[in-house]
């Protein structure tokens, strides 16, 4: 890292969506608190930010989640409860939830898009570059996600992004990058030098199948460039196009992932990780696994 690039510190994880996809659930409880096995959907991001280097998460709330944020607060009487009945394994569980890192949160008064919440978290963020983490996609891989993007961002200064190779008939749900392989990286042929992103094109508009994951490290000038943005379809201020503006001014990335991505952001794909995760359980695996060898389908 260089003298004058600033450390990656902190992270937003906008958390203000009403969740409709899975109603009637979210009706009270937040998206972002329904379970993968036995740890809530946020859960997850958060701990990615905590392995990945981070030293404060900023959510960027909306009304009925506070749930989100007493998840991460301590809770004596709960520890206590459960130290006196003998489960002080179970004490330090709940205990070291969120542990090492700081926590704050800010309201997005409106649902005016994934640019808009980011934008939120400018005073929070200030002069410094922050990563980005969408919490309905679980990232799994040897190396957190979101560490290899910091890495990145801290050897070049331009902000980075992971993609993965969608089918072409899928690109229509993902935000596709035009981009060219980044001669003499350190990443290989999985670093790309964006020229610009396309937002959910047809198959046959579509630059590349290369599709957005839900992970980013962005510098502060992209709260100037969103500042600027114009509301676009449904009134929204969308992220895609300050990471235009950044791609523009040469200072964007993308970096082929290659782990596993969970895209849990609907019900089939909230079933499907459950799935995933269950069988992968140290203590559900074996057992889940028989069940469904079992299941006359």
């Amino acid at each position: 890292m260089t003298e004058q690039i600033k450390k990656v510190r902190k992270a937003v994880l906008p958390v203000a969506g009403l969740g409709t996809r899975f109603l009637p659930a979210t009706k009270a409880i937040p998206k972002e608190m329904l379970t993968v096995v036995d740890k809530p959907l946020i859960q997850y991001a958060v701990e990615e930010c905590i392995a990945s280097g981070i030293e404060h998460v900023i959510f960027v709330t909306g009304r009925h989640k506070s749930a989100i944020e007493d998840h991460f607060d301590f809770s004596p009487e709960l520890e206590s409860f459960l130290t006196q009945r003998g489960k002080s394994e179970l004490a330090k569980l709940v205990h070291d939830i969120g542990k090492g890192v700081q926590f704050s949160s800010t309201r997005q008064s409106e649902a005016l898009g994934l640019g808009h919440a980011v934008l939120c978290a400018a005073e929070l963020v200030g002069d410094e570059p922050f990563a980005v983490l969408l919490s309905d996609v679980i990232m799994e891989s040897a190396i957190p996600a979101t560490r290899e993007l910091v890495e990145i961002f801290e050897a070049t200064g331009s902000g980075a992004i992971h993609v993965e190779r969608v089918p072409r008939e899928r690109v229509n749900l993902y935000g596709i990058v035009d981009a060219k392989p980044e001669a003499g990286s350190l990443w290989g042929d999985k670093l790309w030098r964006v020229k610009n992103l396309v937002e959910k094109p047809s198959a046959e508009e579509a630059p590349s199948n290369l599709g957005v994951t839900g992970r980013y490290v962005l510098p502060p000038e992209i709260f100037g460039y969103l500042a600027k943005t114009k509301p676009g379809t449904g009134g929204e201020i969308q992220l895609t196009d300050g990471l235009c503006r950044l791609a523009e001014d040469n200072k964007m990335l993308a970096c082929i992932y290659d782990g596993k991505v969970h895209d849990a952001g609907d019900k089939q794909g909230f079933l499907q990780a459950t799935v995933d995760f269950g069988l992968k359980d140290p203590k559900l695996g074996k057992d889940f696994r028989a069940y469904l060898r079992g299941l006359k389908l």
